[in-house]
């Protein structure tokens, strides 16, 4: 591990527009990130880690700037190194198709600053602008998109405000028994599906979330492809973008997804286990690039092979 480690690009806060009670900017992000502490903005600040958008430094005398931009350096005692690398699957002058490892996170929270999707990508392309267009979790791995710079990005943004982009994802998880009683071996002739649509709200740890009454803000169709054993190789397609969504859906199917630290109990916190990843994979994005109308479908490894399952049968 490395020690005292410094963000390589700043993270940003806007000031509210209506804030009233803080009359300065170190009041304001005293109060914003209690967990942080005053003492540590005030040594940040003394230490010209905190800033405005044009590069003028903020101390603790700053007077708040309603609407205004606060760009300040995250630090971590020490910061993991995850042993996995991203690979570069196309890129144009508009955007990236990246694979994701699991255990990277995409943008810098908790004790990641660096060791980042976004970060990496940066360091590696010497493109300062790279900024994810949609989420995947850091225990998820997979396809994802990202905007190389600002005249575009709204454009890539739109395609997932307008749900014109197809994501498919393959899972492995312990059938049910009557599931495994009753089903061949190998690929099915015919996949059995399910249509899942429920409640999904934030949960109690504040990152995890629950499935609850009322109306359905979810819906994703699922079918099982193939058994090998008690355990059985599922394809996903998520027409809603709920977090955990997939997770919570094979959970109430009675297979929650092999490896999950969440679902269906949290487990307690500890380091990463990197022999016991998450059995889920982004394994597919398609969509009409809304720049030059040019098809793009970009595939990764799905999860077939660590079943030992040939190539899948043909249509």
């Amino acid at each position: 591990m490395n020690h005292s480690v410094k963000a390589a690009h700043p993270s940003w806060v806007a000031l509210p527009q209506q804030q009233t009670d803080k009359a300065t900017v170190l009041a304001f992000l005293a109060a914003r990130f209690p967990a942080i502490g005053e003492a540590c903005w005030r040594m940040r600040m003394q230490q010209g880690k905190v800033h405005w958008q044009d590069g003028s430094l903020i101390d603790e005398h700053t007077p708040y700037r309603p609407a205004q931009r606060v760009y300040y350096y995250r630090e971590v005692a020490s910061e993991p190194r995850i042993p996995f690398q991203e690979q570069i699957l196309y890129q144009d002058d508009a955007s990236l198709l990246v694979y994701k490892p699991h255990f990277l996170p995409v943008t810098p929270g908790g004790n990641f600053v660096n060791e980042c999707l976004v970060n990496r990508l940066r360091a590696r392309t010497g493109i300062d602008t790279i900024i994810p267009v949609h989420r995947l979790d850091r225990d998820t791995a997979g396809v994802m998109l990202m905007s190389v710079n600002p005249q575009s990005r709204d454009a890539y943004h739109r395609l997932f405000r307008e749900g014109a982009i197809h994501k498919r994802y393959q899972a492995l998880a312990k059938l049910t028994p009557e599931l495994a009683d009753t089903i061949p071996q190998g690929w099915l002739p015919t996949p059995l599906a399910w249509v899942v649509k429920n409640r999904i709200e934030r949960g109690n740890p504040g990152f995890t979330m629950q499935m609850v009454p009322g109306e359905a803000n979810s819906h994703s169709n699922i079918r099982l492809l193939a058994s090998v054993g008690d355990v059985g190789l599922f394809e996903l397609e998520p027409v809603t973008g709920k977090t955990h969504q997939l997770r919570l859906h094979m959970w109430s199917l009675g297979m929650p997804l092999l490896n999950d630290r969440f679902y269906p109990r949290l487990q307690p916190l500890q380091a990463d286990d990197f022999t016991r990843p998450l059995k889920l994979v982004a394994c597919e994005l398609r969509y009409q690039d809304p720049l030059n109308g040019e098809a793009r479908l970009v595939r990764c490894a799905g999860l077939s092979g660590e079943l030992g399952l040939p190539e899948a049968p043909a249509g």
